[in-house]
C-alpha cells in the first residue's frame, strides 16, 4: 500500500509543536531536580522513548504525553490562544458520533478502572484510564497507565453516537479489536458497561473474553491503590461493590445460557 506524502506545512506544524513539547519537558525536568530516568520510571515510559522524543527523533504520542503529564501533574501540550482553531476540528468525525469538544468536555479526566482480574480467580484488577481531547485526531482520546501488565495498556479513540447514548472506547491496532461499551455517568460520576477483549489461552492462544467494567473520575490529588487487589486487602470491598453495580443495577448483562444435551 502506498502512504501519502504529509503536508509539508501540516508537518512543520507538528515538528514545532514537538520541540515545544520538548522544551516544556526539560524544564520540567529540571525545575523538579529529578533525572530523565526517573521520569521515564515515573510516566511508566522506556528511557528511550522519552530520550528520542525531547531529541527530536520521534514525536511524542498521546500515551506517551498523557503518562509525562500524568507523572509531573502538569499540562505540557501547548496551546495557541492567538491562533483560530481550524475550522470543523472542535468536532469529532461522523464515526465516532460527531460530537462536538464542547460537549463532551465534561468527560475529560482520570477514571479508576476496574475489572476481575483474567488470571487470578476471585481477584480484581485495577489501572488508570485517562480520557482526554486529541487536537490532532480532532476526537476523545483514552489511554490506559498504572497496569501491574504494562506491556499491555490500551490507547485508543472514544465513540459517543446518539443513537444508542452510550460510551464506546475503542482500540484498533491494525484491525484487531478491543472495545468497552460504557453507559452516561451516574449521578456519582461513575460509568458502568462491559469490556471485549482477547485473553490469554492455552500456549499463544487468544480466547474472545468478556466482563464487567466499572470507571469512577478521580478527584485532583487522589491516588487509588492500583494492580491485582485480593479478598485480604482493605480496599477490595470497595473495588468489589463498585465493580458488582455493572451487572447489579443492569449496566450490562453477562448472557451465558445453558447448551442443550446432545
Amino acid at each position: 500500500m502506498i502512504t501519502p506524502e504529509p503536508d509539508i506545512a501540516d508537518s512543520a506544524a507538528l515538528s514545532a509543536e514537538n520541540a515545544e513539547t520538548a522544551r516544556l519537558v526539560r524544564e520540567e525536568i529540571a525545575r523538579r531536580r529529578i533525572s530523565r530516568q526517573a521520569l521515564a520510571d515515573m510516566a511508566r515510559i522506556s528511557l528511550s522513548t522519552l530520550e528520542k522524543a525531547l531529541a527530536g527523533k520521534r514525536p511524542f504520542t498521546l500515551a506517551t504525553l498523557l503518562r509525562i503529564e500524568e507523572a509531573l501533574g502538569v499540562t505540557l501540550r501547548p496551546a495557541d490562544p492567538v491562533a483560530p482553531a481550524p475550522a470543523g476540528r472542535d468536532v469529532a468525525p461522523d464515526d465516532l458520533g460527531a460530537y462536538a469538544h464542547s460537549a463532551v468536555a465534561w468527560l475529560e479526566g482520570c477514571y479508576l478502572t476496574l475489572r476481575p482480574s483474567f488470571g487470578t480467580p476471585g481477584g480484581l484488577f485495577a489501572y488508570l484510564t485517562t480520557i482526554r481531547w486529541d487536537a490532532a485526531g480532532a476526537c476523545l482520546a483514552f489511554a490506559e497507565s498504572g497496569r501491574s501488565d504494562g506491556r499491555f495498556e490500551q490507547t485508543g479513540r472514544v465513540s459517543m453516537p446518539n443513537l444508542s447514548g452510550h460510551i464506546y472506547l475503542v482500540t484498533n491496532e491494525q484491525g484487531q479489536y478491543r472495545l468497552a461499551i460504557l453507559s452516561r455517568p451516574t449521578i456519582d460520576g461513575a460509568l458502568f458497561g462491559i469490556l471485549t477483549t482477547l485473553e490469554v489461552g492455552k500456549g499463544s492462544q487468544l480466547v474472545p473474553a468478556a466482563a464487567p467494567i466499572a470507571l469512577r473520575k478521580l478527584a485532583e490529588g487522589e491516588d487509588p491503590a492500583l494492580g491485582l487487589v485480593m479478598p485480604d486487602m482493605p480496599h477490595f470491598a470497595l473495588y468489589r461493590d463498585m465493580l458488582g453495580r455493572a451487572v447489579e443495577d443492569d449496566f450490562a448483562r453477562l448472557h451465558a445460557p445453558p447448551l442443550p444435551a446432545i
